[in-house]
């Protein structure tokens, strides 16, 4: 008998939670609790504090993680917002707080010397300044300082050294949402969506490895849901699925650090099992024209979202040439299975920026 794993919500979720805790406080003496937000798919989660402290100056509220039956390193992390008054017609100003991180490379979506605070959560915790300054009155023009407790030692057991972010943990999230991490169980959850979409009668179906890529796929092509597969990580097991139970069509779409890994050979994406390759890129870059100093900026590129933008800025169509190799890995795999595949290769923001197969 299974156990549906549970789901959990993310450090950006959390954040939010503790600045609209604060803010509320700040503005009218008294802290919500719990404290209900709004997550960008229309989810209304409410999460209790675990802390609070209320000044003439500023105002902070703490909330604990809950990942759910996901693995992650910050379950439990006590994450804190501390909102003071900015300048008139500042706006929502972020800064990092003990235990989040500083970017100190390019080829984040993050300016360097920023907070590691991800647009999304930034675009929440701006969204819900908005609607209690309005509630309550206040200007919206704010200082938010998020910390994490005991950051900087969560933080070395994830990549955000290597990256280039120092000093603690980054606020993460698109959803708001932790979708629990069991590799038995989100196989066969793909497995079933490939089962459904064939019981369906579709003929089309798209593997995503997230919600933007999700996005992107279902409004390019008109895809309705039960047409598409949450791939996530797992790309051999979709296309290992589909070489048995074969539907006409496949569209594989990813981010570009996702399919560079599948380019290359690699058929599991998750961060701890495979890692993009910048002698990979490079070569791909080589082999169309590129000159030598770019190969060698390449090679030493923090990410492949700087090795696109390395590419762009030389008129080099790299998420083209990673599409191409993706879909020969996925060809590779699939046998001679009758299965048409065709990739879509996007940036963070959901623009495509490199496609390949009809």
């Amino acid at each position: 008998m299974s156990t549906q794993l549970r789901f959990g919500w993310t450090t950006g979720a959390c954040a939010t939670a503790a600045t609209v805790a604060a803010y509320t406080a700040l503005l009218t003496g008294e802290f919500p609790d719990p404290v209900e937000i709004l997550l960008p798919k229309g989810q209304r989660p409410a999460f209790a504090l675990a802390r609070e402290a209320l000044t003439a100056a500023s105002a902070s509220a703490s909330v604990v993680k809950d990942a759910g039956d996901d693995p992650d390193v910050t379950h439990g992390a006590l994450i804190t917002s501390t909102v003071r008054h900015g300048a008139p017609g500042s706006g929502v100003v972020f800064t990092a707080g003990p235990g989040v991180g500083t970017v100190t490379k390019p080829g984040l979506p993050l300016d360097v010397g920023e907070p590691a605070i991800n647009p999304v959560p930034r675009l929440m915790m701006r969204e819900h300044v908005a609607e209690v300054a309005g509630r309550y009155g206040g200007t919206g023009d704010v200082v938010v300082e998020i910390s994490v407790a005991d950051g900087e030692e969560l933080a070395r057991k994830t990549w955000n050294p290597r990256l280039g972010i120092l000093g603690g943990l980054s606020i993460l999230g698109t959803t708001g949402i932790v979708v629990p991490y069991s590799c038995s169980a989100w196989i066969d959850s793909i497995r079933r969506g490939v089962d459904v979409a064939r019981a369906a009668g579709r003929t089309h179906v798209a593997g995503c490895t997230g919600s933007t890529s999700e996005r992107v796929a279902a409004e390019l092509y008109g895809l309705p849901e039960d047409a598409l597969l949450d791939m996530g990580d797992f790309a051999g097991a979709v296309l290992k699925y589909l070489r048995r139970h074969p539907v006409p069509r496949l569209t594989v779409a990813g981010g570009i650090g996702k399919l560079a890994k599948l380019a290359d050979g690699h058929l599991d994406l998750h961060s701890s099992r495979s890692q993009v390759s910048n002698a990979f890129l490079a070569g791909l870059a080589g082999e169309a024209g590129g000159d030598a100093g770019l190969v060698v900026r390449i090679t030493g590129a923090n990410t492949a979202l700087e090795t696109l933008r390395l590419c762009q800025a030389a008129g080099l169509p790299i998420g083209d040439l990673v599409a191409g190799r993706a879909r020969r890995t996925a060809l590779d795999v699939l046998r001679g299975a009758p299965v048409d595949v065709d990739v879509v290769v996007v940036d963070r923001a959901g623009v495509i920026v490199g496609r390949a197969g009809p």
